[in-house]
């Protein structure tokens, strides 16, 4: 079984709260939208695409604005107190994680040492604290991963 299930999607879904949800040949469609502050998310997730030579999973993000991958995600984390989801992977000591809000909001960061996700973040510079701690949520999935 893939990373992107039913279930998962479900456990997504009941998290982001999207205005659509659907399922299409080989994957899954969100739309999230925050009348408020006039902005909306497409995401869709791909439990398994071709990625050149191999196959993994893919998370895509459109907004008006951006067009967003993150290619062989190793898993994700939910945050439903923060209302948020945080797609990650990992690839020889970085990692790379895409944040989706339920306000329609997201962010990005890109080949991320390890090390700064279970480090001291007030050593940090702000610059570089915000990524670490966004993804300090992803560390219990990354060492389950790890471990197997």
């Amino acid at each position: 079984m893939g990373i992107f299930s039913e279930k998962d999607l479900k456990k997504i879904a009941s998290c982001l709260e999207p205005e659509s949800l659907g399922q299409e040949k080989d994957h899954y469609r969100l739309k999230i939208v925050n009348r408020k502050e006039k902005r909306s998310v497409i995401l869709e997730l791909y439990p398994e695409i071709t990625l050149g030579k191999t196959k993994g999973p893919l998370v895509v993000v459109y907004t008006s604005n951006c067009h967003l991958q993150l290619h062989n995600v190793s898993g994700y984390v939910i945050s439903e107190e923060l209302g948020e989801v945080t797609f990650v992977g990992e690839d020889v000591g970085k990692i790379s994680g895409l944040v989706v809000e339920k306000e329609a909001g997201c962010a990005f960061y890109a080949n991320v040492k390890r090390e700064l996700i279970s480090g001291d973040f007030t050593k940090l510079g702000v610059e570089v604290m915000l990524s670490g701690v966004a993804l300090s949520l992803a560390e219990e999935i990354l060492e389950k991963k790890k471990g197997t």
